[in-house]
């Protein structure tokens, strides 16, 4: 089953080096993405190219919708999705008052270097 459905997209500049199917977050200039790297990351949606993105070029980024995610670790159906150090998606498991930043819910698991279909609801979660 293909892990994409109604996707909303949003056109951005890769402020960095941006991989297919990976975690971004806001870069440093206006209209700019760059992958997530860590787990506290407000995390915007999911790079949608299939091919990686240069510096100043084009990336569509899913912002809601069911779209496709490069895990980072396994990955269990149902569980909230944070970033890796490489734009990942892995387990979002917060210690109590650290919050990490999810771009949505794993809707099939997963095992590391898998794509998995992630329902894309950007949202900050505390522990």
């Amino acid at each position: 089953m293909s892990g994409i459905r109604n996707p909303v997209y949003y056109p951005f500049l890769a402020g960095a080096s941006v991989g297919p199917n990976r975690l971004v977050k806001i870069g440093a200039a206006d209209q700019t993405v760059i992958p997530g790297a860590a787990a506290a990351d407000v995390i915007v949606g999911v790079s949608a190219q299939s091919i990686t993105t240069a510096t100043g070029e084009r990336v569509d980024v899913v912002m809601s919708g069911v779209y496709e995610v490069v895990a980072g670790g396994s990955v269990t159906r149902g569980a909230p999705i944070c970033s890796d150090a490489a734009g990942a998606g892995v387990v979002s498991a917060p210690a109590a008052g650290t919050n990490n930043g999810i771009v949505g819910f794993a809707l099939e698991a997963a095992a590391s270097g898998d794509l998995f279909a992630c329902f894309i609801n950007p949202s900050v979660r505390q522990g």
